[in-house]
C-alpha cells in the first residue's frame, strides 16, 4: 500500500489521524471523527489553529469560550454546503453529536493572529465551477485566503463520475512566490455511492535521467485520506461514482500559487 494513503481505522471515534510527525512534514494536520448521538469530542488547540468541518450530521459546538449552538445537518457531503467553525490557537473546542456525526478537524500552525472563534455558515461560502467538459468540478471555498486565518486553507470539491479533478496536473511544492507557493495538502475522499472507487496520482517532475523521486498511483475508496507532500496530484472519478474531497493546505505563507505541468498546460486553452 502506498505510504501516502491513510485508510480509516474502524467505524467510530477518531478513524483518521494525520499529524505533521506522522506525515513527515511541518504544517498540516487532519483528523476525522465519527460520533453517535450524545458522544463528545473536544481538544485544546495549543499553538495550532483549527477548522472544524461538519461533513455530515449535526452537533452542538463550543469554541473559544463561546456556545455556538447546533451546527451541520447534511445527510451526505454531496448534499449542499457545510457548516464549519474556525478556532484560533490557545483555545478549547468541543462538539457533542446530536445525530450520527462526521466531523473533520483541520489544523495548522497558529501565528499569534489573535483572531476570534467564529462560525462559518453555508450562506457565507463562495462556490465556483472549474473546468470544462469532463474536467468540470464544483468547488466550495470554506477557508480561502480571502478569509481570516493564520495558516489554514480549506476547500471542498465534488467531481462527477467520469470526470477528472485537480487537473490539468498542478503542484505547489516550492517557496518561490509570486510564481509558486509551498503548501502541504491532505485529501479526504468520499464516494457516492460509497462502494465505488477513484484514482489519484501523486508524482514529481522527471530528473535528467527520466527518474521521478515520487510517483504513486493510488486507488481511493470511501473514507480514505491521501497525503500530498510534493508534486502533481490529479484525481479521476470512475463512471457512476461521484467523488467528494475535503482539502486542507498550509505552508510558510498563506497563499495558493500553483504551477501547471508544462506538458499538459495546453489543456487550459483547449
Amino acid at each position: 500500500m502506498s505510504k501516502l494513503l491513510v485508510k480509516p481505522k474502524g467505524t467510530s471515534g477518531r478513524v483518521s489521524h494525520v499529524t505533521p510527525q506522522s506525515a513527515g512534514w511541518t504544517y498540516v494536520g487532519f483528523d476525522l471523527h465519527r460520533l453517535k448521538p450524545g458522544e463528545i469530542v473536544s481538544a485544546e488547540t495549543g499553538k495550532r489553529e483549527v477548522c472544524l468541518v461538519f461533513v455530515t450530521g449535526t452537533g452542538s459546538a463550543s469554541a473559544g469560550g463561546k456556545e455556538l449552538g447546533a451546527l451541520g445537518g447534511r445527510k451526505t457531503p454531496f448534499d449542499g454546503k457545510p457548516w464549519s467553525v474556525y478556532v484560533p490557537e490557545g483555545s478549547r473546542w468541543s462538539v457533542t453529536a446530536e445525530t450520527d456525526l462526521e466531523l473533520a478537524v483541520c489544523s495548522a500552525p497558529g501565528l499569534g493572529g489573535g483572531l476570534p472563534a467564529r462560525v462559518i455558515a453555508p450562506d457565507a461560502l463562495g462556490q465556483e465551477v472549474r473546468g470544462k467538459g469532463t474536467n468540470t468540478r464544483y468547488v466550495t471555498n470554506i477557508l480561502p485566503e480571502s478569509e481570516p486565518a493564520d495558516s489554514l486553507l480549506v476547500v471542498e470539491v465534488i467531481t462527477p463520475g467520469g470526470h477528472t479533478s485537480s487537473y490539468p496536473p498542478h503542484k505547489h511544492d516550492r517557496d518561490d512566490l509570486p510564481r509558486e507557493s509551498y503548501l502541504e495538502e491532505t485529501y479526504y475522499h468520499r464516494l457516492n455511492p460509497p462502494q465505488g472507487f477513484a484514482f489519484q496520482r501523486v508524482y514529481t517532475d522527471a530528473d535528467r535521467n527520466g527518474d521521478r523521486s515520487l510517483d504513486e498511483a493510488i486507488a481511493i475508496e470511501d473514507g480514505d485520506v491521501v497525503l500530498v507532500p510534493k508534486g502533481y496530484h490529479p484525481c479521476a472519478a470512475c463512471h457512476g461514482y461521484d467523488l467528494y474531497y475535503l482539502n486542507v493546505m498550509a505552508g510558510p505563507k498563506r497563499t495558493w500559487k500553483f504551477y501547471n505541468a508544462p506538458e499538459h498546460e495546453w489543456l487550459m486553452k483547449a
